[in-house]
């Protein structure tokens, strides 16, 4: 008696190389970055809903990250266990953070507001001086923060002045009398480059989660966690490169940052498992 065909060993060895080719693909990425090979770095159960990171001053190994629900402003450096917190706002969607000038803290809440403090007060159990600019940002929901030459950049993830299949909206924040800041510019990010990568993952609309600038090249990194992407932009905001992410290694991709070697950070939530900050080491070609 013959057994069913679809019953056999043999078959079921090759769905599990086709299976394990699959996972095993390849990606592409940015030149200079293996971004198949990442070191990584599991987190906490603290910051299991890690959102941004950045460096706490230049050429550190000190991280300060934030996660979406708390006020609390973590701070660490990877590999170690040891990790603290400040307080400086009451529970919240925090979705990003990002140092400007070296030496103040700005957080990004998802409805458009900051939260500004002195880098100097991190460590204190509670931080008091803190700076509160309530939807400073047109009405929208944002998640990308980032600091560069005194200046802020905001991206919005969800705007209704935006055809998000077409464009999304940057604003540029700066400080002026008394240390007050306020919007100075704003432009549109032209999607047309990427259309193609938004209909091939069933998703139009693309919504970013989190933007840095590549020290070494000056170019602009924008990540959307929920279209699986990795975008980018010359100086001049125009979009030149776009990169599939491997969904199995980037489960939430919400933030990013560069050390001044040009090495890639990128945080991804816990989502179903856990946490973790990977590292993409510059090797110059």
């Amino acid at each position: 008696m013959t057994g069913n065909k679809y019953n056999s060993p043999w078959l079921l060895v090759l769905l599990f190389i086709s299976f394990s080719c699959r996972d095993a693909a390849q990606y592409k990425g940015p030149v200079g970055y293996d971004i198949n090979n990442p070191q990584k770095f599991d987190m906490p159960k603290a910051l299991h809903e890690i959102s941004g990171i950045s460096f706490l001053k230049e050429a550190t190994d000190s991280i300060c990250a934030i996660e979406d629900e708390d006020g609390k402003l973590f701070y660490f450096t990877l590999g170690s266990t040891e990790i603290k917190h400040s307080k400086f706002a009451k529970k919240g969607d925090f979705e990003d953070v990002t140092i400007l000038n070296n030496n103040t803290a700005v957080v990004l809440r998802s409805d458009g507001s900051l939260f500004v403090f002195a880098v100097a007060e991190i460590g204190k159990e509670k931080i008091d001086s803190v700076q509160e600019f309530d939807n400073i940002l047109p009405e929208g929901e944002y998640e990308g923060l980032t600091a560069e030459d005194g200046k802020l950049y905001a991206l919005c993830k969800k705007c209704m002045i935006d055809d998000e299949k077409k464009e999304i909206s940057l604003y540029t924040l700066a400080k002026g009398l008394n240390n007050v800041l306020a919007v100075t510019d704003s432009l549109k990010i032209d999607l047309s480059p990427i259309k193609k990568e938004n209909k091939e993952n069933g998703r139009g609309k693309f919504h970013p989660s989190c933007i840095a600038k590549n020290p070494l090249t000056h170019e602009w990194y924008i990540i959307s966690s929920v279209n699986k992407l990795l975008v980018v932009l010359d100086e001049q905001w125009k979009i030149t490169a776009s990169f599939p992410l491997n969904p199995s290694m980037f489960k939430q991709p919400e933030g990013i940052t560069f050390n001044a070697r040009g090495d890639l950070y990128i945080s991804n939530e816990g989502a179903e498992g856990i946490a973790n900050v990977l590292v993409f080491r510059y090797h110059k070609q």
